[in-house]
This record gives structure tokens, sequence and C-alpha cells, in this order.
């Protein structure tokens, strides 16, 4: 589980230069931008920042993401 210290500073990395780029931890294991909608998987405890992670599950809604989410290939 990721911890709440790490949760509280983390942002969406496409947003935080224009907007607040805030994200809403989803069944442990996505977080999701209210900004742009970018969910970007928690895998093994990491939170996958990368903008072409969070991009890939952008048009899925939340109660279609897998949970766990895949490993990264």
């Amino acid at each position: 589980m990721v911890k709440q210290e790490l949760l509280d500073i983390l942002r969406c990395p496409a947003c935080v230069r224009e907007k607040e780029g805030l994200l809403k931890l989803y069944k442990d294991s996505w977080l999701i931008c209210q900004d742009c909608g970018r969910k970007y998987p928690i895998i093994e405890d990491i939170p996958v920042m990368l903008i072409d992670e969070g991009s890939k599950w952008s048009a899925t809604s939340e109660d279609q993401l897998p949970v766990p989410p895949p490993s990264i290939q």
C-alpha cells in the first residue's frame, strides 16, 4: 500500500505545471488525475507516474480498470 505522505505530494506530471494535477486513489491500485483523467497504475506499491502510461488508460472508465493493474512491459 502506498503511504499517505507520498499520496499527499504526488501530482499528475502532465498537469502539474498549469493546473493542480490532484490525484485520487482508486481501489489502492490506481491514481486518477482530477484534471485530465489520466490513470496511473500502482504496481507492487509503486506508483508508475509516466505520462505515456497514464495516457494509455485515460479512455478507460474507472469501473473497467483492471485490479490489480497489469505489469508494465
